[in-house]
């Protein structure tokens, strides 16, 4: 058995490295990895504490957690495409305006 600090600080970190990638990065690309990154440590977390209570409850929002994600990809990707079909950039800098 994996101890639930090992398991935790492993959380920290990935969604550590997620915030970073969002903050940093100014791909749109990279910005959805990096949400889907934070999106993992956090059902990392609901299933590790509900390990540690013995409830199947943080795995069920886990698993709801995981279809919102793929749900977000797949609207994410759709915007990435069009906006690069628009604009021919995914750069976030280089989409400064809404204009039509």
């Amino acid at each position: 058995m994996i101890p639930v600090t090992h398991m935790l600080i492993f959380s920290m970190i990935l969604f550590g490295i997620g915030v970073t990638g969002v903050l940093i990065r100014r791909n749109a690309l990279i910005m959805l990895m990096s949400l889907e990154l934070m999106m993992n440590a956090a059902n990392i977390n609901l299933i590790v504490f509900a390990r540690q209570l013995d409830s199947l409850a943080g795995q069920v929002f886990a698993i709801f957690v995981m279809c919102v994600a793929a749900s977000e990809v797949a609207i994410g990707l759709a915007i990435v495409a069009a906006l690069f079909k628009n604009k021919e950039t995914i750069q976030i800098d280089h989409l400064n305006d809404l204009k039509g």
